[in-house]
């Protein structure tokens, strides 16, 4: 039975204020109940990596879902470098590439939302010398990826200062030497903005950087060619090479041939794009002389497989950059600097050190 003058809309308007009022109490009561939102919690393992640009440490983060994807960032860029993000069940796992800088890493982690996160590691000097060749393993290029960035930047270094007019070389190469040191440095270097022109580059290739180290973020500095005879001897031994004038940023031709590279064969079918073919010459002021194997022109892409020298000064002549066949220099008018095996002056195909392989031994 309905009741005179009921209204029940008058009824309900009261009971879902009220609702309403409840429910934002609520809402209030949990937000001041669960506080400001708080850092992601972050573990690391190793806490210890050894510094020769492979070792390896996993950085396990907790966020919620709902917090995206980590923005991660070392303090130093050359000390470590941040490597496969991958979200496996509630967890973010990260792993963490050492360089080959001994020393602290500084790890930031962050999510939209949530107060930062930081996170710490040490990385321990690396001091093997594998093949005792006076090269330490540090600076090997270990990757196929990196010896592959390392020869085609080096080559193209090279061949493009042969297409450049000489006044716009740079005043450092004047010899064969001096070509080879310039390539080398410039080809380990990060090829970023400003580094074309003081380079005295035209352009910059699209090709790959090398991922382990960059000149001269090394624990070596600037000095980057071995001047010693000797296997590498790290810090503890008397006296450490990275102290006693073990590495240079000077190296002639012979220095290059005895203390940096490694002999391939007097074979030219062994030789890979970036390898050096050396000679010796008694007679005369320099007696040692090297050739850079560039293989197929990555300037000019014709099929032919090239040499490219400077020819060095010769009084007041300063000498040239040449870029030879393989054919033309084996049939080279002058016998002494044909590469082939019959020529006592030809010492053979060498590669760089930084470049050694367990199968090259």
């Amino acid at each position: 039975m309905r009741l005179p003058g009921y209204n029940r809309a008058v009824l309900t308007r009261p009971r879902a204020l009220l609702l309403a009022t409840t429910g934002a109490i609520l809402i209030l009561l949990a937000t001041i109940h669960r506080g400001p939102p708080t850092p992601p919690h972050i573990s690391i393992s190793p806490s210890q990596i050894l510094a020769d640009g492979s070792d390896t440490a996993t950085l396990l983060i907790d966020a919620p879902p709902s917090a995206g994807r980590p923005a991660i960032s070392v303090e130093n860029p050359h000390a470590a470098v941040v490597e496969d993000i991958e979200r496996i069940g509630v967890q973010w796992q990260v792993q963490i590439r050492a360089g080959i800088n001994p020393g602290h890493i500084a790890l930031r982690i962050e999510f939209p939302g949530l107060p930062p996160a930081t996170a710490g590691l040490t990385s321990t000097p690396a001091t093997a010398d594998s093949f005792e060749d006076g090269t330490p393993d540090f600076l090997r290029l270990d990757r196929e990826t990196d010896r592959q960035s390392f020869r085609r930047w080096f080559t193209w270094l090279a061949e493009a200062q042969y297409f450049q007019p000489p006044a716009s070389r740079p005043a450092e190469i004047d010899d064969c030497a001096a070509l080879i040191r310039y390539a080398y440095r410039e080809a380990l270097r990060a090829h970023e903005s400003g580094w074309a022109e003081a380079a005295r580059v035209p352009v910059v290739p699209a090709f790959a950087p090398i991922g382990k180290y960059q000149y001269p973020y090394t624990p070596l500095g600037a000095a980057l060619f071995r001047v010693q005879p000797g296997p590498f001897l790290p810090s503890g031994l008397a006296p450490p090479d990275l102290a006693n004038g073990a590495f240079a940023q000077f190296a002639d031709a012979q220095t290059l041939w005895r203390f940096n590279t490694y002999a391939i064969g007097c074979d030219l079918r062994r030789a890979l794009p970036g390898d050096l073919l050396f000679f010796r010459h008694d007679a005369g002021r320099m007696p040692f002389h090297s050739m850079i194997y560039l293989g197929e022109s990555q300037i000019r892409r014709d099929g032919a497989r090239y040499v490219l020298y400077h020819t060095g000064p010769d009084g007041k002549d300063p000498g040239e950059i040449r870029r030879l066949t393989l054919p033309d220099l084996i049939r080279y008018p002058q016998p002494q600097w044909r590469p082939v095996p019959t020529n006592p002056g030809f010492l053979g195909v060498f590669r760089w050190n930084i470049l050694r392989k367990a199968l090259d031994q």
